[in-house]
């Protein structure tokens, strides 16, 4: 079922405690622009409640080619001068940045090319399954610019930051294989096999209990920014509020 309106850039749907959300332009590889960036906050901002796995994909043969290039235009012209510059970046991050939120498992399924925005996009999920022919590549340097979609915190996290300032400062293209080796894909799969691989890691996530994946993608969520003794505190933390929850006896 639809779960919310939108320009017809993207498609939001519901299955059970499911949601996909599928960019829809695949004429241009599914470049993005401002219109879809608001559609994704208005769907992260009115997601049901019982919603626990996040799917965001691609329509056609590309996950996104990153942002369409005639938004660009416009976009930067009219920001160059902006006032509000700040808050509009901030807008354009929110449309990302709802989908690290602890209560939810957001899975991107990409294959083809994840380029600049698509790219940023694949890193603000929690697990990126990835088809043989995923081609990444974070390509804002070829414009002069930087990725500001969240983007580099997460590069950071995943592979380094030696590899990640290399991947920013270069844009080159990091193919399948690579991208399995460095950990910027949980799984590469046959691009027929990329929805039964994601519906079968959304399957294994679903099992485990809600509030106990809950407290886990917490934990590494802050563990970054801990000491050992504090990251040990926060799990002794989690953990009694599971064991008190599972004995009847919740906050």
């Amino acid at each position: 079922m639809n779960a919310a309106p939108s320009s017809g850039e993207a498609r939001f749907d519901l299955d059970g405690p499911v949601a996909t959300v599928t960019l829809c332009r695949p004429q241009v590889l599914n470049a993005q622009t401002p219109a879809l960036w608001a559609d994704l906050r208005e769907f992260g901002r009115s997601l049901p409640g019982d919603v626990r796995v996040v799917v965001v994909r691609g329509d056609g043969r590309a996950f996104s080619a990153g942002l369409d290039t005639a938004a660009a235009t416009a976009m930067l012209g009219g920001m160059a001068t902006a006032p509000d510059g700040d808050e509009r970046i901030a807008a354009f991050q929110e449309a990302f940045g709802w989908l690290r939120q602890p209560s939810l498992i957001s899975v991107a399924a990409v294959q083809g090319h994840a380029i600049g925005a698509g790219f940023q996009l694949a890193l603000a999920c929690d697990f990126r399954v990835c088809a043989d022919d995923v081609l990444f590549s974070m390509a804002e340097i070829k414009l002069g610019l930087v990725p500001d979609l969240g983007g580099t915190k997460r590069l950071l996290e995943l592979v380094g930051y030696a590899r990640a300032l290399e991947l920013c400062v270069t844009g080159r293209r990091v193919a399948a294989p690579e991208a399995s080796a460095i950990g910027l894909a949980n799984v590469v799969v046959p691009p027929a096999d990329l929805s039964a691989a994601v519906a079968d890691l959304s399957a294994a996530v679903l099992q485990g209990a809600r509030d106990a994946v809950i407290e886990i993608k917490a934990l590494f969520a802050q563990a970054a920014a801990h000491t050992f003794g504090q990251q040990e505190a926060a799990e002794r933390a989690a953990q009694l509020r599971r064991i008190r929850s599972l004995a009847g006896l919740g906050e």
